[in-house]
């Protein structure tokens, strides 16, 4: 305990130097701005401001990024309850009874205990970022190439079993996403590799021109294809402070929510977007009055908006303990990390104590300023919702192409960004997600190196995945999760829950 609080008293002097107290404020005020318009999640906005990272330190840069992550989650259920569009895909449950209460003249208590549920399912999830962090490292460090290979192996079944749709395509976009990691130059050979003699491709797909182009332009092209209809709620905000009423029937969907969001923010995959979706479902089965639901229920808003941000937190325990990213927006975070010189895994507690500790720290001060940023400005937010998007997207498309632009002067970087654009949205129209190409990209080129190195070691024997007890157990609960999830009875209800 007397070490956590070590820990934690470094994490606070670094996290609350000018720089980063301000850079927190800025990623918290931009998550919530991008949270709240409709149409622009904190994907695409990560990926558009990688180029931002560049001239920033590595603390102060991931401490922006996770700020923006957070943040969104926030802004979303402000969009979902005023307008009846979830600004963020994991607000989309809270617009079953968020909007209704707004409708009702309640929308300032439904923001209320979203703001409240949201940091108080942030505080304790950084304070479980804390606790587990350190012992997963240890036990971490402990791991050779082959419990590696397995993990990311792992991680990668899991985000296929976890994916939304089918698991066929999952696999594909997976195995997609793998294949591009490996475009480039070997670096121990020497000799390149499927560039299809295109010079600009010798050093491999850059991070930024993929992730930009899949979610920020595709992004922007999916929303142009559809018709804005925005429900804008014109009754009184009221009462931002729930009553005690309104707190007692709160506190054990709270409670639930974090526990629930908690748990699945750290699964791989779709973990932390299912969080909201549990903790509904939960909150309605326990409820004595599940005919309220849908028509107003404050344990509808107060469950899921907690799970949500407890998910989004603990999300980034695999990430700074591991090095494995569960979800898009932490295999963007990886990015970030790799584009510092950082090597994500449990040698960042170690080698990096001041970014572990100082991130950990920033979370609770970035969910105390949420807190205050939100419910004063919500008369700004409404005004912000009434900007049509085709207003908005020529800018977003200029500050892409500028920011790709400045990385490296590459015109061909501009170009990528729209070629890796169109490619992400005819993707979507039939039926694949980004997503899982995403993760397989970041971590091929890990899974990569050490599959090279757990070879070189066995002499190139590959039983040594199968005789390391740690790899042989992680590998049979890959197979044995796949196996499961393709079993067609399994796939028949997994297709249900995801529907409901």
């Amino acid at each position: 305990m007397s070490e956590m609080i070590a820990h934690l008293s470094l994490g606070f002097a670094v996290a609350l130097t000018f720089q980063n107290l301000a850079l927190a404020f800025v990623g918290c005020l931009v998550g919530t701005l991008i949270g709240v318009l409709p149409g622009v999640g904190p994907v695409a906005t990560i990926a558009m401001l990688l180029p931002v990272t560049f001239g920033l330190d590595p603390v102060s840069a991931l401490i922006m990024l996770a700020g923006i992550y957070y943040g969104a989650q926030y802004g979303g259920s402000t969009t979902a309850i005023l307008v009846n569009i979830p600004g963020e895909s994991t607000s989309v449950v809270t617009t079953l009874d968020g909007h209704q209460m707004a409708r009702q003249g309640r929308a300032g208590t439904a923001l209320g205990i979203a703001a409240i549920g949201s940091f108080f399912a942030g505080t304790v999830a950084t304070i479980l970022i804390a606790a587990v962090g350190g012992p997963l490292a240890s036990v971490a460090m402990m791991f050779g190439p082959a419990e590696y290979f397995s993990l990311m192996v792992m991680g990668l079944v899991f985000a296929v079993v976890l994916a939304n749709g089918s698991v066929f395509r999952a696999i594909l976009m997976i195995l997609l996403g793998i294949m591009l990691a490996g475009v480039g130059t070997d670096i121990q050979t020497g000799e390149t590799r499927m560039t299809g003699g295109f010079d600009f491709l010798a050093d491999g797909i850059d991070f930024a021109v993929l992730a930009m182009g899949l979610f920020g332009i595709a992004e922007i092209l999916r929303n142009l294809e559809g018709h804005e209809t925005r429900d804008i709620v014109n009754q009184p905000i009221g009462r931002l402070l729930p009553t005690l009423q309104d707190m007692r029937r709160s506190l054990a969907p709270i409670l639930r929510g974090t526990a629930v969001g908690s748990i699945l923010g750290v699964l791989p995959g779709n973990g932390a977007v299912l969080g909201p979706f549990c903790s509904y479902t939960l909150e309605k089965k326990l409820s004595s009055n599940p005919q309220g639901f849908g028509k107003g229920a404050i344990e509808g808003v107060a469950g899921p908006e907690s799970a949500n941000n407890a998910g989004a937190q603990t999300s980034f325990i695999p990430l700074l303990t591991l090095g494995i990213p569960p979800n898009a927006v932490m295999a963007l975070m990886v990015g970030a990390m790799t584009i510092q010189g950082i090597v994500p895994g449990p040698q960042v507690m170690t080698k990096n104590p001041d970014l572990f500790w100082g991130m950990i720290a920033s979370m609770w001060i970035g969910n105390l300023m949420l807190l205050i940023i939100n419910l004063p400005l919500i008369g700004v937010w409404v005004r912000f919702l009434k900007v049509p998007y085709r207003l908005m997207f020529p800018a977003i498309v200029m500050f892409c192409c500028i920011g790709i632009y400045s990385i490296g002067a590459q015109p061909a970087d501009v170009v990528g960004i729209g070629v890796f654009g169109l490619f992400g949205y005819l993707m979507f129209k039939v039926g694949f997600e980004p997503a899982p190409l995403l993760l397989g990209f970041v971590l091929g080129e890990l899974m990569e190196e050490s599959l090279r190195r757990a070879l070189m070691l066995s002499r190139g024997d590959p039983l040594v995945f199968l005789e390391r007890p740690i790899s042989a157990v992680v590998l049979t609960l890959a197979v044995l999760a796949l196996a499961i999830t393709l079993m067609p009875r399994m796939r028949r209800k997994r297709e249900t829950v995801f529907a409901e």
